[in-house]
Parts: C-alpha cells; sequence; structure tokens
C-alpha cells in the first residue's frame, strides 16, 4: 500500500507530491500520457512565463471571484516563491519589461528535469500511461487494469482543453462533488474574414488597445486564418465570452482631436490608404481592420479609429483554450482542498473552478494549489487512520 496517490503529473500534481514525498511518504504519481507536464512543457515553447512581479494584491486582483479562496494558498507560495524555487532548481531567472518573470534559458525542459530528479530522490515513483478510469482508483495501464489502494489521494487531472496534452475533463463523470461547467478561458476568436483580409493572415497587430467589458489593456494579438488570437485577445477572452463588445484604439497615443486635426489636412491626389498612412502613420494591417469592422465608415472617422467594434463568431473550440474556467467548485472542498464528502481525497490545479489569464497567474495558482493540498495529504497521513481510500470514489 502506498502513503499517497497523485494523479495528473502536471505543475499541480507533481508539486503535491513534492510536499508530501518530502516529508518521508511514498508517493505514486499516475500520470495518462506517455511521458510527464506536456502542457508545462508546450508553455515552455513561449518561454515558460512562470509568474508576474508586481504588488500581490494587483496580481490576486487576476483571479477575480475565486481571489478570497486562493489568497491564502498565494501568501504561501505566491509570485516571488514562485521565482525562488525556481532558482532552487538551478535556474537563473529574469524580469522582463512587462514584469513577466521567466528562467534566462527560456525553456520548461530545464526545470522539468532538475524538478524530476528531485521527485526521483525523494523516491516518487511516477507511473505514465496509467489513465484513471473512475471509481476505486482504477486505471488502464500497459500491463492491463491496475488498482491502487493509497491512504491519501490528490486529485490534479486539469481541465478541459488540450485533451492530446492530457485535459479532457473526463474526470468530471466521476466525481460525486459539484462541479461548474466548463468554459474556455484565453482563447482565440472566430472571425469569416472578407478575401481582403487574406494577405494579412500571421501578421502582428502591435501598439493597440483592446476593451471588453471592464478590462482594457494595451497589448498585441494576430490576425491569423480562423480569426483573432495572441495575448492581448486572451487577456480580454473572459469578458468577450461573456458577450461584451470587443472595440479596438487603432491609435492609443493619439487623442481624438489630433486624429480629427490630422485628418483635416488636404489629402489632394492621395489614397485613402496613403492618406491614412502619411498623416496617421496607420499601418496596412490596421487599415484592413478598420475596412474589414467600420463598414459604411462614418464620417467622423477618429472615433471610429479610437473605438473599433469587432464582429466575431464566438470563440474557438474548447479544446482549443489555453485553459478552462469552471471545474470542481470550491464549496465542495475544506479549507484545505480536501473534498468535503471524500476524506483525504484532495484537488489542486486547473480541474478546480478558477480562472485567471496568461501572463504567470496559470502556472502560480497551479504550484500554489498543489503546494496546498499536498500540505493538506501531508497533515492528513501525520493524523489519519491507515485504511485506503479504495471505495472513496463511486463510479
Amino acid at each position: 500500500m502506498t502513503d499517497a496517490l497523485v494523479i495528473g503529473a502536471g505543475p499541480a500534481g507533481l508539486m503535491a507530491a513534492d510536499v508530501i514525498s518530502a516529508a518521508g511518504h511514498s508517493v505514486v504519481v499516475a500520470e495518462a500520457k506517455p511521458s510527464v507536464a506536456r502542457k508545462f512543457l508546450m508553455a515552455g515553447k513561449s518561454g515558460l512565463n512562470l509568474t508576474k512581479d508586481e504588488s500581490f494584491e494587483t496580481f490576486l486582483s487576476h483571479y477575480h471571484e475565486a481571489a478570497p479562496t486562493l489568497r491564502p494558498m498565494l501568501e504561501v507560495f505566491g509570485p516571488k516563491d514562485v521565482t525562488t524555487w525556481a532558482e532552487e532548481q538551478g535556474q537563473e531567472m529574469f524580469t522582463g519589461s512587462s514584469g513577466r518573470v521567466f528562467p534566462k534559458v527560456m525553456k520548461a525542459s530545464p526545470l522539468l528535469r532538475a524538478w524530476l530528479t528531485r521527485l526521483s530522490e525523494q523516491a516518487v515513483d511516477i507511473r505514465t500511461r496509467w489513465r484513471w478510469t473512475g471509481g476505486s482508483y482504477s486505471f488502464e495501464t500497459p500491463d492491463g487494469p491496475q488498482e491502487i489502494s493509497p491512504k491519501v489521494c490528490v486529485l490534479a487531472c486539469g481541465g478541459a482543453s488540450w485533451a492530446r496534452l492530457g485535459s479532457d475533463g473526463a474526470w468530471a463523470d466521476w466525481l460525486k462533488a459539484p462541479v461548474a461547467p466548463f468554459k474556455p478561458a484565453n482563447i482565440g476568436f472566430e472571425v469569416d474574414w472578407s478575401p481582403h483580409m487574406t494577405r494579412h493572415f500571421g501578421t502582428p497587430i502591435k501598439n493597440v488597445t483592446l476593451s471588453a467589458g471592464d478590462t482594457s489593456l494595451r497589448a498585441e494579438f494576430v490576425i491569423s486564418e480562423r480569426g483573432l488570437e495572441g495575448g492581448g485577445i486572451y487577456a480580454v477572452s473572459r469578458p468577450m465570452r461573456e458577450g461584451a463588445t470587443l472595440t479596438l484604439d487603432l491609435l492609443p497615443d493619439m487623442s481624438v482631436n489630433d486624429i480629427r486635426t490630422r485628418l483635416s489636412r488636404p489629402q489632394g491626389k492621395m489614397s485613402r490608404a496613403n492618406f491614412l498612412r502619411k498623416s496617421l502613420k496607420l499601418a496596412p494591417e490596421k487599415q484592413a481592420l478598420l475596412m474589414e469592422f467600420g463598414q459604411p465608415l462614418p464620417e467622423d472617422l477618429a472615433s471610429l479609429l479610437k473605438a473599433l467594434p469587432v464582429t466575431h463568431a464566438g470563440p474557438r473550440p474548447m479544446d482549443e483554450a489555453i485553459s478552462t474556467a469552471g471545474g470542481l467548485r470550491f464549496d465542495a472542498l475544506d479549507e484545505t482542498l480536501m473534498l468535503k464528502d471524500q476524506p483525504g481525497t484532495f484537488a489542486a490545479g486547473e480541474m478546480l473552478d478558477w480562472e485567471a489569464p496568461t501572463g504567470g497567474y496559470l502556472l502560480t495558482a497551479c504550484l500554489a494549489t498543489g503546494r496546498w493540498a499536498g500540505a493538506g495529504a501531508r497533515d492528513w497521513l501525520a493524523h489519519s487512520p491507515s485504511h485506503s481510500l479504495a471505495t472513496n470514489i463511486p463510479r
């Protein structure tokens, strides 16, 4: 009998296993995929933005309604702690101009290798291609059906996006605890482009302010064949998903009056495109967006350039989302992240009902909740009876 079972070998699950095994307990980590932390490695392809260097209250506010619940977890293991932890794994860190914190190597693999070495030294047993099938900790494995009878369990099964990396949300059908419906988060939006947009596919739109609902920020995004993608779009995807109109300020460094003054100059024999380029330095891709979403063009073009409403056909499919909203509700958990009706079973990471934008918030909360659930499981082992949890989760 193992002391602890962790289901899911993403950042939350590995952190839980780290905390429990560091206390001397035996830990088995069951991972459905052939290798661990696939989504973590995917994040590393864009530099592995681990966290964000900003005031704690500002950082916490990005978790919206989940902020009060996550506060104690992030106070224990917040942005500064994440940076220190990565440095302890031998990673030299740096903070970019936006406050985002990265390893200097701009990769996830060196950090993951160091972490797995640490877990191996703590005798953590990681079993890949072990897919949980629900019930009493039953698994499909290369050696046929297997079952584990742990004294404590941490569920770190992920959300419901990027199924090919291991998060398919199937666990939601197995738990008897309440689960909030999954919704796509940090997602691109579909646009049925006019033919004139084809030459701009793949073009980044820089120096623009995006606004939707109460969210407004200067950021970049990309015109793709399928619609609008990139960091700026992901940052406003929540209010857009909830029905708010996206507007673009294509000239954030100019006031409406400045634009009107420049547009009042004689156009002469210049084409409209050349006139906008010369008078406003309006790039061709921004002009294309103006023509796509601004027709028929109004007489007061300045106001439209400052608040161009974007028409779209909704978010991309949920499996393409970077993360998901929804998941295991916090009111089903106690203050240690243990399921109230399944004593000895804890949960962490993206499978919990919280969402946050990209920019270090996702990874930090996964690590923090994994550490918190791991500490809860460790303390449970110190005070709980010795029987297993084999029948705790009925199908």
